[in-house]
């Protein structure tokens, strides 16, 4: 790890570059107002699950991987995931005509799988832990070629950053952003956007209670471990700690954290379908849970949407209350 590059800020510059080179790839997805009874926040929903990979790790990795060099890109990429920034790396290394490895968190729906090695990728399944260890070193044996990480990679978040400019475009009234947490990389790209143009917005982060390791570390002061962690269906959320290099990048551009149940999770899913036809992810529905705590103020609130992959199946049992 000691080879690691230091953390700095990513600027608005960068953010803008990326947003030009991904532009042929990733889509620029909509702002929607969700219709909500009255009195409640003015939510908008970024449909990030209408990427062409169901999800914003797209952005991230096709930015990251334009940016290798010609010897680099020789030699394949590989990533470690629980399907989404995969699956994003995955599309990215095959419009470039490269291989990928990706080592995926053997939990992972197979929907996820699927669509990986649908888009060429070679998968190696791990536990949860073997996984997370990976994140936190940047290591796994036997992976050769370029490490494109799922969110401690300078490039990956700054493609995530073109979020956060499309939605300032789409409505400049925006008085909060909310993001899911997982690694951290998607609110930290789109956090440097948001303060770097509009400061004074508010930008939250939002977790399930069974994986709240931001909210635990915010309180603490200093990146911690959440001891309660617990697997759940929010797969693409909710990391077991805040590691130290992420929690660098998340701080200054974050804040709060917002933390909601399971079942507020399972609600927002129901309600993005039955009001907007949105199949979101569990961890695609937490921002749009948390903004309807109340706790990110009356809004305009954009919710990311960072994810639509989820087995059909899954989907409806989740949202059958």
């Amino acid at each position: 790890m000691s080879n690691l590059s230091p953390i700095r800020p990513i600027t608005l510059a960068e953010i803008e570059a990326a947003r030009e080179r991904i532009k042929g790839i990733v889509l620029r997805t909509p702002l929607v107002k969700l219709d909500l009874p009255r009195g409640s926040p003015e939510i908008y929903l970024k449909l990030e699950n209408l990427q062409p990979t169901n999800a914003y790790k797209i952005r991230g990795a096709v930015n990251a991987v334009a940016m290798l060099s010609d010897a680099a890109k020789r030699g394949g990429v590989w990533t470690i995931s629980a399907g989404n920034a995969g699956q994003g790396v995955a599309y990215a290394a095959r419009a470039a005509g490269i291989p990928c490895h990706v080592v995926v968190i053997e939990t992972a729906p197979q929907t996820k799988l699927d669509r990986m090695r649908a888009l060429g990728a070679t998968l190696v399944l791990v536990p949860f832990e073997t996984a997370w260890t990976a994140l936190e070193t940047h290591v796994f044996s036997g992976m050769d070629g370029a490490l494109i990480h799922p969110f401690d990679d300078h490039n990956f978040i700054a493609g995530h950053g073109s979020m956060g400019l499309e939605i300032l475009e789409d409505l400049p009234n925006v008085a909060a952003v909310i993001g899911a947490i997982g690694g951290g990389g998607l609110i930290a790209g789109v956090g440097s956007a948001i303060k770097a143009k509009a400061p004074q917005v508010q930008v939250f982060g939002a977790e399930p209670e069974v994986a709240a390791p931001l909210a635990a570390s915010l309180k603490a002061g200093a990146p911690v471990k959440f001891d309660l962690w617990e697997h759940s269906f929010i797969d693409g959320a909710g990391g077991k700690s805040v590691i130290p290099r992420m929690w660098e990048r998340m701080r200054p551009v974050i804040n709060g954290d917002i933390v909601v149940s399971l079942d507020q999770d399972r609600h927002a899913m129901k309600l993005m379908a039955e009001k907007a036809r949105v199949i979101s992810e569990g961890a695609g529905a937490l921002p749009l849970a948390a903004a309807l705590t109340g706790q990110a103020g009356d809004g305009p609130i954009a919710c990311i949407v960072s994810g639509g992959n989820v087995d059909l199946k899954k989907f409806s049992e989740l949202i059958d209350i």
